[in-house]
């Protein structure tokens, strides 16, 4: 009797197999092809053929042989991280941060450097320079990036493309930012308000990996917030959902002087600190670091600056807490990061609040923003040649 040979795969039943393998190398990060066949119930053939193609595409890579078993030695294979590279940038009013990632999210390159003040334009050639440098740095060229996560200040608007509230950053409110920076670079770019990517860095890697409802407040030249809501960012009708510096909390709502940084912006923010610093008499700081320098010597007037900057930043939590109900505030930033506030305001929250959340410092300090660019990068690679989403991982 003649043998039939088995029919070849559908393109649709090939993705499908190619799909499976792939969810499974990155749950297990390294594994033979019969513990393959056994997770997935594909056949050894299907597992041998999809196994072999990825590998000759550059996809997959062996890592060594399994030991201690049975019978012969097997391959062991993991994902070839190298093959898909991406690019988190975090813009600020004074700092560029970026990274280059691969597709296990290492970071294989990261540099900062000061914020081009011309803005417009010059951030772009500023950006496209930074890009080829570190593209140099991770040992390839610009041109074998896949794509651009760039986090800004303000609120994007999806029709224009502009970048709107956005003050510190001159220019960006005047131009398609996201389509020019793609145009420049050959690269797909997505744009997203930074402290929004903050919040998805703490969701990727930080402290809401576990958590499905929480906030993330930073506090530092400006101030901001990104809402983590029933395990999916909440962006609001317009995109400026968590815009606090709005709030109408230490000042007077109705002064339209605080309509550019915002009320609450203007009296916790890093300047508002050092202003009050300096009207409750103190005299040895200019900057944020020396502030808090003088409050851990004990300095009257660092004390009570940082002692009513906790007060009204814990109404704010509290008014975020009565409003979103949140598991977890993760405050960041500049200030945010400091210990020396996050423990005022938490000793300022139950005067103010029955019901006062939790609060808990970010793991990455100044770096979340980039840590949740690159999280966001990560996940479009693998969506895009894959068809895989982690969270289903």
């Amino acid at each position: 009797m003649t043998m039939t040979s088995p029919v070849a795969q559908t393109p649709i039943a090939r993705k499908i197999s190619t799909n499976a393998v792939i969810r499974t190398v990155l749950a297990n990060r390294s594994i033979s092809r019969a513990d393959i066949a056994k997770l997935t119930g594909l056949s050894k053939q299907t597992i041998s053929e999809v196994v072999r193609d990825l590998e000759n595409e550059g996809w997959l890579k062996p890592v060594g042989r399994t030991d201690g078993r049975p019978g012969r030695n097997a391959v062991i294979y993991e994902i070839n991280a190298r093959a898909g590279l991406a690019v988190s940038i975090d813009l600020g009013g004074t700092k560029i941060a970026a990274a280059i990632c691969d597709l296990l999210g290492n970071v294989v390159a990261e540099t900062k450097v000061p914020t081009d003040r011309r803005g417009g334009m010059h951030l772009v050639n500023q950006f496209s320079d930074l890009i080829v440098e570190l593209a140099s740095a991770a040992g390839t060229t610009a041109d074998k990036l896949r794509l651009v996560v760039l986090g800004t200040p303000g609120v994007l608007d999806p029709v224009t493309g502009h970048i709107n509230v956005a003050p510190n950053i001159p220019g960006v409110d005047a131009m398609d930012l996201r389509q020019v920076f793609s145009s420049r670079m050959g690269l797909p770019v997505i744009v997203e308000n930074d402290v929004n990517l903050a919040a998805q860095g703490e969701r990727w890697q930080g402290h809401g990996i576990e958590i499905d409802n929480f906030a993330f407040v930073a506090l530092g030249t400006g101030v901001g917030m990104g809402i983590i809501a029933n395990g999916a960012l909440l962006r609001g009708a317009r995109g400026a959902a968590g815009e606090i510096a709005y709030l109408p909390i230490g000042g007077d709502a109705f002064d339209p002087g605080g309509f550019t940084l915002g009320t609450l912006e203007s009296a916790v923010g890093s300047v508002a600190m050092l202003r009050r610093y300096i009207g409750f008499g103190g005299r040895n700081a200019s900057t944020v670091a020396d502030l808090f320098a003088a409050f851990n010597a004990g300095e009257s007037s660092a004390v009570a600056a940082i002692e009513e900057t906790a007060r009204l930043a814990a109404v704010a939590i509290a008014a975020i807490g009565a409003t979103l109900d949140p598991e977890l505030v993760i405050t960041g930033g500049s200030i945010g990061a400091r210990p020396e506030l996050v423990n005022a305001i938490r000793r300022f929250l139950p005067r103010c609040t029955p019901y006062p959340p939790r609060i808990a410092i970010s793991r990455f300090g100044n770096r979340a923003a980039l840590m949740g660019g690159m999280g966001i990068a990560v996940e479009r690679m693998h969506d895009d040649l894959f068809g895989v989403k982690l969270r289903e991982i």
